[in-house]
């Protein structure tokens, strides 16, 4: 409003400011606590169908959203979809193997903090101590065994990995 002596002042319409207010805090909590209820997302990147259907059925019975990459070039196109919360990767692809991918992401800040389970039938010393030293968090050679991979996505995700029944 304007004051006789022409001095511009703001009236404030308290209870229009608190209900905002609230309706601003309750928003907030619904959208983080939808966040925290989501599915966690997992990237399944394997040329085997047979593979990529045997992991990302267990991983849907044990509760994660799950995509799929036929190799690498195409896991790098869902990356700029939808950012998982762990990658189970293969090595020998075609196109772009398990370790090229691996090192694109762990060289893009956006991807590096994404757990690395690579999943193969190159479970020698040498392909182990490639896959350390790009940074992949896991290596299992196929086939894997079910406990063995759900005890590693514990341990990766810690309280990410979902409350399933």
């Amino acid at each position: 409003t304007i004051l006789g002596g022409g001095q511009v002042v703001f009236v404030l319409d308290i209870p229009t400011l608190v209900n905002a207010v609230d309706n601003l805090l309750n928003s907030a909590i619904s959208t983080s606590e939808s966040i925290r209820n989501r599915l966690p997302v997992a990237m399944v990147v394997d040329d085997s169908i047979t593979m990529r259907k045997a992991s990302g059925n267990l991983l849907k019975r044990h509760g994660f959203d799950v995509l799929t990459a036929r190799g690498g070039i195409d896991a790098v196109t869902l990356l700029n979809d939808k950012i998982p919360d762990v990658i189970l990767l293969d090595v020998e692809m075609p196109g772009m193997d398990g370790f090229e991918f691996a090192t694109l992401v762990r060289n893009d800040e956006q991807f590096n903090h994404i757990p690395i389970i690579m999943i193969t039938s190159r479970t020698g010393d040498k392909h182990r101590g490639r896959a350390r030293s790009i940074g992949v968090n896991a290596y299992l050679g196929k086939p894997y065994q079910e406990g063995e991979l759900v005890d590693t996505l514990q341990n990766l995700l810690g309280a990410k990995y979902p409350d399933h029944d």
